[in-house]
């Protein structure tokens, strides 16, 4: 009688492009996502999870650089004897579910609705040095805010998080550009073949990487690399390749430059100007708030590679040098990136839904602070800054920075500011301690109202009509005295600056 063979033992060893993570991995990443996750707090942003199988139908075909179906997911199907067949997929973002999560729950949601997400996300990639197939990402998104003074307040806020993790000003820049200015330029060149515009996002997406000259071969017959073997080109003419390179080499000494030679390469084109329009505005936003160019610029080589991107795009980018396997000096590169993407939540309700996001990858950020030696309960609402002017955005906007400046939790109204009341109404959802009124007559007076929101909710509960005029719970303070005059009525309810 023969023996029975043996089960041959498994290979202890982890799947290709996965890894392990042990003790000062783990603790380390906590507590930059704790430091992140204040960041946005302080914003008014609030924490979301979602599931990491999402339907496949759900999530959508967005990857960049895949042709077939299902490439760059994890995906399999159910199981039909059960009456399902549906084919689910593990996230490879945390964008994709957070549409599907507002077109499902947005009736129960604040509108706008701000959240952060963090968690892992998987991509059935091919793996290399430094590119796993799992890895950790920190989401913030607005949904439901059209205004662009949503994109520049990301961008704000990215910045804030990149110092408040460890990365001084100097180290990093935050880099803006606009897809409808692209998309301007496409316009420009006469390209109509989907295919072939997508080859030439692909390309623009290298000019960081090869160049001008890189650029031109690219887009006409082809180039070899660095290895010598040869890259097919998008295949055009020198006339229509022009437009293209006018775009990318647009950025000029200043922002104010910039815009000029973006307007010029967009020419005759209404979606270019309407992106060049859009980035003057943010970047007269952020100069309202104190982010100049040390910090965020405008940058035409912008370009993202998710296919859901409609309008502003950013990413951060770390600028101090690291030594690589081979001894040899380079920078640490692009740690988070983002933009707007209005259309991503009309796929699940017909209807076009305002949308804005940032995505900071936790592992690189991570490796990059090791890199420099710098690895290190409910609560109340934000205050919340109405809007009773939309020409005077960035005169709220200033006061919310200040009052994050001074570890206060704050945001700007960024809804519809038409009915008041519904600000008033949004105000009270988020929980807000505080709500801060200027108008027309407290600007020229130089003032501001503040809301105790805490105090009127307890008055209009129980207080007889004498007891609310000895307490009112409005009162009026000077614009200087706004940060004091907050800091004082959050103190009266004994909630700290960030509770």
């Amino acid at each position: 009688m023969a023996k029975p063979k043996k089960t041959p033992r498994p290979k202890a060893e982890n799947p290709k492009g996965f890894r392990d993570y042990f003790g000062a991995d783990v603790t380390e990443r906590a507590a930059m996502l704790e430091t992140i996750a204040a960041v946005y707090r302080s914003y008014g942003f609030e924490a979301l999870e979602s599931p990491a199988v999402e339907t496949l139908e759900a999530l959508g075909k967005y990857l960049p650089d895949v042709d077939r179906p299902h490439a760059g997911v994890f995906a399999w199907a159910e199981d039909e004897e059960e009456g399902k067949g549906d084919w689910l997929a593990l996230r490879y973002d945390l964008t994709a579910p957070l549409a599907r999560v507002y077109a499902q729950h947005r009736q129960e949601l604040p509108t706008p609705y701000r959240r952060y997400a963090m968690g892992p996300v998987w991509r059935n990639e091919k793996p290399g040095p430094g590119r796993y197939r799992q890895f950790y990402q920190c989401d913030a998104d607005t949904v439901g805010a059209a205004s662009v003074a949503a994109d520049a307040e990301i961008c704000a806020m990215l910045a804030d998080t990149l110092e408040a993790v460890g990365i001084p000003r100097g180290d990093y820049i935050v880099r803006v550009n606009n897809r409808k200015v692209l998309n301007g330029v496409l316009e420009v060149m006469g390209l109509a073949d989907e295919e072939q515009r997508a080859a030439v996002l692909r390309t623009i997406d290298k000019f960081d990487k090869v160049g001008e000259a890189g650029v031109r071969e690219l887009l006409g017959a082809g180039r070899r690399d660095a290895s010598g073997a040869f890259i097919e080109g998008v295949g055009l003419s020198p006339a229509q390749a022009e437009p293209v390179v006018a775009f990318l080499t647009s950025r000029g000494e200043t922002a104010e430059a910039t815009l000029a030679n973006l307007a010029a390469a967009v020419g005759e084109s209404a979606v270019g100007a309407e992106g060049v329009a859009e980035l003057r505005q943010i970047a007269e936003l952020l100069a309202a708030q104190g982010y100049g160019p040390d910090r965020i610029v405008i940058d035409p080589s912008v370009v993202r590679g998710l296919g859901y991107y409609t309008g502003p795009v950013y990413e951060a980018e770390l600028t101090f040098e690291i030594t690589d396997d081979k001894g040899r000096p380079r920078q640490f590169g692009s740690v988070a990136g983002g933009g707007r993407y209005d259309d991503l939540v009309k796929r699940f309700t017909g209807q076009a839904v305002p949308a804005t996001g940032v995505s900071i990858g936790v592992d690189r950020l991570l490796a990059a602070l090791r890199e420099k030696g710098r690895t290190r309960t409910a609560e109340r609402g934000p205050v919340v800054v109405t809007v009773m002017d939309r020409e005077r955005m960035a005169d709220y906007l200033a006061m919310a920075a200040e009052l994050r400046a001074a570890g206060i939790r704050a945001e700007v109204y960024l809804g519809n500011p038409k009915n008041f009341g519904n600000q008033m109404k949004y105000a009270d959802r988020r929980g807000a301690p505080v709500a801060v009124i200027a108008g027309e007559d407290e600007r020229a007076r130089g003032v501001v109202q503040l809301k105790d929101l805490i105090l009127g909710a307890e008055i209009a509960e129980s207080a007889t009509l004498e007891e609310w005029k000895e307490r009112p719970s409005q009162v009026e303070a000077a614009r200087g005295d706004l940060v004091a005059e907050v800091r004082a009525i959050l103190a009266a309810h004994g909630l700290g600056p960030s509770e």
